[in-house]
């Protein structure tokens, strides 16, 4: 039986006259996938998220969701289509509580109450589904707190519910424990530990410890490319990982 395919790249290029920041990129996320795509500063990681999100046409190439074809549609359907992300920087509304923030992107999901001066509270339905999935995250009491209050972690992970909310196939997250003290990142990896496995991940991450905790397998970039994609033993085991990126002394 053939692999069930969330996203696929197949020769997908992006250049700035001569500069080339991805080339021939052929790259394949299974469905319910928990896949870290790392490498060094400059690789090209973040240049992959866009050109999948459709924030940067590519130059060349195809990428297709789900097996459709979906290069030349804008990031906002994309969105509809089951294709969200999280972004390095935080993308919030300060002024905000978790709870109304969530309940209006899961208002927008719906098509409700998008009058902006109709009361949410006139929109109970929308606000128990945001209720529930602030509480996956153990919200708490949080969820009437303005965003600007919360610690950074916590408006970490707000983003991630806020990409929940418009249930996604495929999350990309861009770097989510960007920022993040030690323990706050591990409980931002604790409540993605625990998404359905109807959900595909590809995370960016820098720290080796959170990738080889949670990831499967491991895609690694250097200068624009692929270089290697195996497991995260294969990877740790691979000198040409080691020496691009891990450390010449294989300190992992």
């Amino acid at each position: 039986m053939s692999e069930q395919l969330a996203l696929e790249t197949r020769g997908l290029n992006r250049s700035f006259g001569a500069l080339r920041v991805a080339q021939d990129i052929a790259f394949r996320l299974p469905r319910g996938a928990r896949h870290a795509l790392i490498g060094p500063n400059g690789a090209g990681k973040t240049t992959l998220i866009n050109l999948l999100t459709g924030a940067l046409p590519p130059s060349s190439g195809t990428v297709l969701l789900e097996g459709h074809d979906i290069t030349a549609m804008p990031a906002e359907a994309r969105v509809r289509r089951g294709l969200v992300r999280t972004f390095q920087v935080n993308t919030l509304f300060p002024h905000l509580s978790p709870l109304e923030a969530t309940a209006l992107a899961i208002a927008r999901r719906h098509g409700l109450c998008l009058n902006p001066l109709r009361a949410l509270k006139h929109c109970s339905a929308v606000i128990s589904e945001a209720r529930d999935l602030l509480g996956r995250f153990d919200f708490g009491a949080d969820a009437a707190r303005p965003t600007r209050e919360l610690p950074y972690g916590r408006q970490r992970l707000l983003e991630i519910a806020l990409a929940l909310a418009a249930e996604p196939k495929v999350l990309l997250l861009d770097e989510p424990a960007a920022g993040v003290p030690e323990g706050e990142s591990d409980e931002i990896f604790a409540a993605l530990s625990l998404l359905p496995r109807d959900i595909a991940v590809l995370f960016i991450e820098h720290d080796m410890d959170v990738v080889f905790r949670f990831a499967e397998r491991i895609t690694v970039m250097n200068a624009g490319q692929i270089l290697r994609e195996g497991t995260p033993d294969e990877i740790a085991d691979d000198a040409e990982v080691r020496e691009v990126y891990l450390g010449e002394d294989g300190d992992v």
